[in-house]
């Protein structure tokens, strides 16, 4: 270990084969122990790493680390989604820019082509995945659309159409009018617009004047079978149960009662459309309504509506008809209006609320036991909150539209006969049996066009990837599984759907535990956004990444030029050097660091650098115990503590790391991350090396050390090293391999004839030793710690010189005093003082002093020390400096402006750095004071001595 420094990637690139290639990320396969298994959320193939990947599967890796070092039977199981949608684009887009479309193709040449571009280009995530150091069972990769996951598929679909839970019928969908398909709520994305409120007049059909509707959308009006007013409007009330003319029609459509309505937005008068809004639908089927669809599958007006509009695109159309209500008279006013946009996530289409012929699965029977699991404690949210959240969506579900019309994904097994009778079968050959015998004779078939959306065959992702609907030994072992570790956004559309699938088919929940992931936004709180210009590659962040890449990365393919300059403009500031390359362990331990259990993280730059600092501390911390342990003795016995010279620091690090494995303990059986990640921390860089290696340290380099003794500290060094190294290795599996792979042999802990460990992976998870918990050495140690840090503290606050030795006159209790006295050999050489005294009266004058537990106070008198006048001029520019920093910080919380347009954090963050900068006021005047007191003459604000 030459290296001052650590080198992530080199030491990545040389563990992460190795790991691979020697099988430890398989199933041990022993069924003498637990079994742990955790499902990945399948990434889209066509996907790339981002940084919810990034940390979801942190923690996934991290616990499935730990629980394989807890000697459990480990599986994690991967694979990837087909995404339907995702992946048909990007072939036709690839197709178009060869100037063909897939019609051309036809149906079976484009999947064959959907299948060339999986197996040259399907592969990037699970390799990105790799990167990250995730510890899958990559042996047992799955992909959805894969023979024995399409047969399951296939299963459930015919059993739960068997079961009369799915049905065809016609029903409102988003639809996209682009890609003429029906999309998923989390197909949508829907953002605030700038948009128009036209009011318009609708004409009593007896003449006696009109009502006022509101719409956003008033190319819609072509299809309005009703207006509806609210029950106890008293405005509206004899209006109930009359009609109006609607306009451009010339159809009567009746007036409505209906809660639905609210009577204070617009005139309180709404138009209903069932046809093209899903509020609408439903009082449509409140009151029975006729349903007319004015769309085509574009988006364009169809033979429904008027015959000026026919063929006409809807935005076109819209504007045609305002023409006409103006001309008409019938446009009472135009208000600017702010309004959600629905858009298709892939196109950025507007989406279209359309009537039109899908598959369903009836949900209602379903979510009754799913319900129930949770209820009853079968499942556990955590945070629990979320399981509110999820009740909320299950109590209020609607039936599930399953059906999609595009060609790449599981084809629905439906067949048509001549007369429309539906066939549902497991195969073709079984079809044309059953239609031959229904029928008499053998007919033609026509098989159904739409495939399932690709949420069915991620519902049943848990118990498929294991052999379902065959039973496995791999079902019969791993499922239920144990934890899905996941977001919130997906609750709904993919963790309620595991759990109603997983009940039924398998009659068991299909995980005990969901842990819910807060999501993650940039350092301001923002979501991070193509648009934005703030969405950061993971992969930038542990191989680092030039500004001129970083510039083509985020403005590549942007089609608003002023937007990509701003965001370049935006990058420049924030990176003017690029990004450095921070190494894998650092960006896994920022992620574990941030994992709190809230709805949002903020995630800053600055930590991954400090946690790249700490992989260096730990680097330079091993060089040194590993100088050290060359000729240290391999302890047999257990408890080696307690047989070897009495320590007081060996005691308490040991004490330390008994209190540090609890804590490790219970932070992963609560997923608290965070936590495992802080406490492991503050005990290898707060303790350990800045306390436990330099009290070692005169110990060690002392000639007159007992032999004993010196071999003492060195075990005991390394024994500590190496168990922390375990308890570390799940949030930072390089480092520690590495690092272990040096230490474990020289304590005789691996690839020895003691140990049958070839890896820290496979090397068991620490246990606490109750009996080396040790309070006495914890309070003797604290006692040591506070008094040297007191000491150091003044030191740097006052600039002595690091090599000048000072005295300490020290006032207190004579236990607390002979207690300090006790550790004199350790105190001396941290503190560097060169005499300490005990002290009863007044301390002279210019002396700086502490104040420890317990009413011991130090002072050391500073004359001598450092120059008074220098000294005061230095710390007088640092206050004019602060107190200039201060004044503008002041100045813009007192700015209203300021208070009224900042987003509450970017205010807390403000007054944050007011305190800190007051702090930091108080305590250089406290410091000009002692500085003052100090010198014989006065000494003026200039740090210059007067006569006074």
């Amino acid at each position: 270990m030459e290296r001052t420094s650590y080198d992530a990637a080199a030491v990545e690139r040389h563990w992460y084969p190795i790991w691979e290639e020697k099988g430890y990320f398989r199933p041990s396969g022993n069924r003498q122990t637990a079994p742990y298994c955790i499902m990945i959320p399948p990434p889209n193939v066509t996907g790339t790493l981002h940084m919810g990947h990034a940390f979801q599967n942190t923690l996934m890796d991290a616990l499935i680390r730990h629980h394989r070092m807890r000697g459990e039977d480990v599986l994690w199981q991967t694979g990837t989604d087909h995404a339907g949608i995702a992946t048909q684009m990007v072939v036709e887009r690839q197709l178009e820019a060869e100037g063909k479309r897939r019609h051309q193709l036809g149906r079976e040449r484009f999947i064959e082509r959907v299948w060339r571009w999986r197996e040259s280009s399907g592969g990037t995530i699970a390799r990105q995945l790799r990167r990250l150091g995730a510890s899958c069972d990559w042996q047992r990769e799955c992909f959805t659309m894969d023979r024995e996951l399409s047969q399951s598929v296939t299963e459930a679909f015919v059993r739960l159409y068997g079961q009369g839970l799915i049905y065809r019928g016609k029903r409102l969908v988003n639809w996209d009018p682009i890609l003429h398909t029906a999309l998923s709520d989390l197909e949508v994305i829907s953002e605030e617009e700038q948009g128009s409120l036209w009011h318009l007049r609708y004409p009593l059909a007896d003449g006696d004047g009109y009502v006022v509707v509101a719409t956003t959308r008033p190319e819609t009006m072509l299809g309005d079978t009703a207006v509806a007013v609210h029950p106890d409007d008293e405005r509206y009330r004899s209006l109930v149960g009359r009609q109006v003319r609607l306009p451009l029609s010339d159809r009567l459509i009746p007036i409505i009662a209906d809660t639905y309505v609210n009577p204070e937005f617009g005139s309180g008068c709404v138009k209903i459309t069932p046809a093209h809004d899903f509020n609408d639908y439903e009082v449509g089927k409140r009151h029975d309504l006729p349903i007319i669809n004015i769309f085509t599958a574009d988006a364009a007006i169809n033979d429904n509506g008027p015959a000026v509009y026919r063929g006409m695109d809807r935005y076109v159309a819209r504007q045609r008809i305002i023409d006409d209500l103006t001309a008409l008279e019938l446009i009472d006013r135009i208000d600017a209006h702010l309004l959600m946009v629905p858009r298709g996530d892939r196109t950025n289409a507007v989406v279209e609320p359309y009537l039109t012929d899908q598959w369903f699965v009836r949900v209602a029977p379903l979510a009754d036991k799913a319900i129930q699991a949770v209820e009853q404690g079968d499942i556990r949210f955590v945070p629990e909150s979320w399981s509110k959240t999820y009740f909320e969506w299950m109590r209020h579900i609607q039936d599930w539209c399953i059906s999609r019309q595009i060609w790449w994904g599981h084809r629905i097994p439906a067949w048509y006969g001549p007369d429309g009778h539906v066939f549902v079968c497991r195969c073709e050959e079984e079809v044309y049996e059953w239609a031959a015998e229904h029928y008499g004779k053998p007919v033609k078939l026509v098989r159904d066009p739409d495939v399932l959306d690709t949420w069915f065959s991620s519902a049943l992702w848990p118990f498929s990837t294991l052999g379902w609907p065959r039973t496995t030994p791999e079902l019969k072992c791993y499922y239920p599984t144990n934890v899905l570790v996941t977001g919130f956004d997906i609750i709904f559309f993919w963790v309620a759907r595991m759990i109603m699938m997983g009940l039924h088919f398998t009659g068991e929940v299909p995980f005990r535990e969901v842990y819910v992931t807060g999501l993650i936004r940039d350092a301001e709180g923002n979501k991070m956004s193509k648009s934005k210009g703030n969405i950061i590659d993971p992969l930038d962040l542990i191989d680092g990444i030039t500004l001129d890449d970083l510039l083509l990365k985020r403005t590549r393919d942007m089609m608003q030029p002023h937007l990509a300059e701003k965001i370049a403009d935006q990058t420049r500031r924030e990176y003017p050097n690029g990004i450095p390359a921070f190494g894998t362990d650092a960006l896994r331990f920022t992620m574990a660091s941030l994992a709190t259990q809230g709805r949002d993280i903020k995630f800053d730059l600055a930590r991954v650098e400090g946690y790249r600092n700490f992989c260096n501390k730990l680097w330079n911390a091993s060089r040194f115990v590993l100088m050290h342990l060359a000729d240290s003795p391999i302890v047999s016995t257990s408890d080696w503590l307690h047989t070897m010279p009495h320590h007081w620091p060996n005691l308490w690090i040991v004490s330390r790391l008994q209190r540090l494995i609890g804590a490790v303990d219970q932070a992963f059986a609560d997923y608290r991350f965070n936590d495992a990640a802080s406490e492991l921390y503050q005990f290898l860089w707060g303790e350990y090396c800045d306390w436990y290696l330099e009290l070692s340290k005169p110990i060690l380099y002392n000639q007159t050390t007992p032999p004993e003794l010196r071999q003492a500290v060195q075990y005991t060094m390394g024994a500590v090293l190496e168990q922390s190294l375990r308890l570390l290795h799940p949030l930072m599996p390089f480092i520690t391999e590495e690092l272990w792979q040096k230490v474990a042999p020289l304590l005789g802990l691996a690839n020895g004839a003691n140990s049958n460990s070839e890896s820290i992976m496979l090397a068991p998870w620490p246990q606490q030793m109750p009996q080396w918990l040790d309070e006495q050495a914890e309070a003797e140690m604290a006692a040591v710690i506070a008094f040297v840090s007191a000491v150091r503290n003044i030191r740097g606050e006052m600039n002595v010189p690091p090599g000048q030795e000072v005295t300490v006159l020290v006032q207190g209790d004579a236990a607390a005093l002979a207690r300090l006295r006790h550790h004199d050999a350790l105190i001396r050489p941290l503190a560097r003082i060169a005499d300490w005294q005990d002290w009863s009266e007044e301390p002279p004058a210019g002396c700086a002093t502490a104040v420890l537990e317990g009413g011991v106070r130090l002072f050391v008198p500073l004359a001598g020390l450092i120059d008074p006048v220098v000294e005061l001029g230095r710390l007088e520019k640092n206050r004019h400096k602060l107190e200039q920093e201060l004044e503008r910080c002041r100045g813009k919380l007192a700015n209203a402006a300021f208070l009224d347009k900042a987003k509450p954090e970017v205010i807390d963050k403000e007054r944050a750095r007011q305190q800190e900068l007051e702090s930091k006021r108080a305590g250089l005047l406290e410091a000009i004071e002692r500085i003052q007191r100090l010198s014989t003459k006065p000494i003026d604000q200039e740090g210059q001595q007067t006569d006074g």
